[in-house]
């Protein structure tokens, strides 16, 4: 099996801050990127055919094993930030994404990774090799030729 390892693969949404996620100066509290983060996630597994409910469905979860945010400037109430999450390929059994988030204006608020590994939903052991569903969306994707 052969990598495309150029290949980005990318999904763009957008999220409302919503007041409970402000701190008394209206600004998104810092944890709360981590909410956006999934938000963008399952808007990408959606739209790619690879969300937690198709994951399940082959008897799989993806619990995060890292996340890491870096705030550049803040969102505030009511905002309409865009969520860009970008997967990126490895050939371990695990799945990465990236995000980029931006304010209304268009500038970078916030960037961030999140490391994912694929658990037997039956047994909840760790899974040392890809799943097939997993392999099979990658050769879709053209990430993975055999």
């Amino acid at each position: 099996m052969r990598y495309n390892t150029n290949k980005e693969i990318i999904y763009i949404s957008n999220i409302r801050v919503r007041f409970v996620e402000t701190d008394p100066l209206g600004i998104v509290w810092h944890g709360n990127y981590i909410q956006y983060f999934e938000d963008g996630r399952e808007a990408f597994g959606r739209h790619h055919g690879i969300s937690y409910l198709d994951q399940k469905e082959n008897g799989f979860a993806t619990p995060i094993v890292k996340s890491m945010s870096n705030h550049k400037l803040p969102l505030h109430y009511g905002d309409i930030a865009t969520v860009k999450t970008i997967y990126v390929d490895s050939p371990a059994a695990k799945m990465t994404f990236r995000y980029e988030i931006y304010n209304p204006q268009g500038a970078l608020a916030c960037t961030g990774e999140t490391i994912q590994v694929f658990v037997h939903l039956e047994s909840g052991e760790l899974s040392y090799t890809i799943p097939q569903f997993f392999k099979e969306w990658k050769i879709k994707e053209g990430l993975l030729h055999e």
